[in-house]
């Protein structure tokens, strides 16, 4: 992606000559569809890095929260706590599955699930918990796993936001029974669209590539009489190979990803009318998949117009999560009734992202910065 006139976009991916190479190679040969040598090797060094047994790779991160929440064969009307500020994909996975979605709301300085709330909505009929790592950082996992473990819930760790990120010297990903994460063009590794899940249970691994491919059957000779309802939700060979080259500079997409959030944050931290993700806890540093703000002060309720007049200033932005509880589709199927959550509800209001990603030059970061500090100082 090249800028235009000027522009800076809040996303450019970083594509190297390696990744281009092992591309072409797929062009050459012509394995292009979802056989071929890549798919099976990214999914192996991918699961590697994250500590994990296997790999399931997948068109988007989206496919990834619906394999891995119906290969857990929950009872129908289970409960499940999910974040309410997250992508509605999240939510989508457990509505779809039959299942009843528990919102949990986030913490106003990590953005993250509020870990007490979480587990003060665990009831008999909590069966699983999706753990959404939000914007590169993740959540405080100790005391939701501990109990997690002790009444036989099952973990879905997403973290889609946070690859290469580490929760207390252990690699973000490696958590629960199934870890999902996304490779869309603004991650810190793009297959362009994908996703992946990873597992060290042999049987969840099993369950989510044949789902993963229509549940199609084992047997040579009968193959087109499926198992199960699954899905036509596989990775390409063309988007595999280009996994297996970012994979590869892994080390310094999270480095570079650190420079830029820092930057912005050690630029931004003083301004009172706003709102900065933590940039460090006790129990990690900030990835930054995006840099966002939020809005507080005088500034509430002037989201879009701060955004336009960045917009004319050439700076590209994007909106924060809208909260589960106040979807459109929700409130038509009456799933949230009567629920309200005050922070995710207030960091949506009043929070977008700025240009975050890794084609992103430090003199931009400094444009941005600059004029930002002009409209809300």
């Amino acid at each position: 992606m090249k800028k235009l006139n000027g522009i800076i976009p809040v996303n450019i991916p970083k594509i190297s000559s390696y990744e281009k190479k092992l591309v072409n190679e797929c062009l050459r040969t012509n394995w292009i569809s979802s056989e071929g040598k890549f798919v099976n090797l990214f999914e192996k060094n991918f699961s590697s890095f994250n500590k994990r047994k296997f790999g399931i790779a997948v068109s988007s991160g989206t496919a990834a929260l619906e394999i891995a929440v119906k290969s857990l064969n929950l009872k129908k009307n289970s409960e499940v706590l999910i974040p309410s500020f997250s992508i509605i994909s999240t939510a989508d996975a457990v509505v779809k599955n039959n299942l009843k979605p528990v919102l949990i709301d986030c913490d106003l300085y990590t953005w993250n699930i509020n870990v007490d709330e979480a587990i003060k909505k665990i009831t008999k009929k909590t069966k699983a918990i999706i753990i959404t790592h939000i914007y590169g950082l993740p959540v405080d996992l100790d005391k939701i796993l501990r109990i997690a473990k002790k009444k036989n819930i099952k973990i879905i760790e997403d973290a889609a936001e946070v690859i290469g990120l580490k929760y207390k010297n252990k690699i973000c990903g490696s958590f629960g029974d199934l870890s999902i994460f996304s490779f869309y063009a603004n991650k810190h590794i793009t297959t362009g669209e994908g996703g992946m899940i990873c597992t060290n249970d042999k049987k969840l691994f099993k369950k989510c590539k044949s789902l993963r491919n229509l549940s199609f059957s084992n047997s040579v000779y009968n193959r087109f009489n499926h198992d199960d309802i699954g899905w036509n939700y596989r990775m390409t060979n063309l988007q595999a190979a280009l996994g297996c080259g970012q994979l590869k500079n892994i080390n310094w997409i999270v480095r570079r990803k650190r420079e830029i959030g820092l930057r912005y944050y050690n630029k931004l931290k003083n301004c009172k009318n706003l709102i900065l993700q933590k940039n460090i806890t006790p129990y990690s540093k900030n990835i930054y998949w995006v840099f966002g703000v939020v809005l507080k002060n005088n500034l509430l309720s002037k989201r879009d117009k701060i955004m336009k007049t960045l917009s004319k200033n050439k700076i590209g932005t994007r909106p924060f999560f809208y909260p589960m509880n106040k979807q459109k589709i929700f409130k038509k199927m009456k799933i949230f009734k009567k629920i309200n959550m005050p922070i995710s509800e207030y960091i949506s209001r009043n929070g977008f992202y700025l240009p975050s990603g890794l084609g992103l030059k430090n003199i931009e970061i400094d444009r941005v910065v600059k004029i930002l500090l002009k409209i809300v100082s």
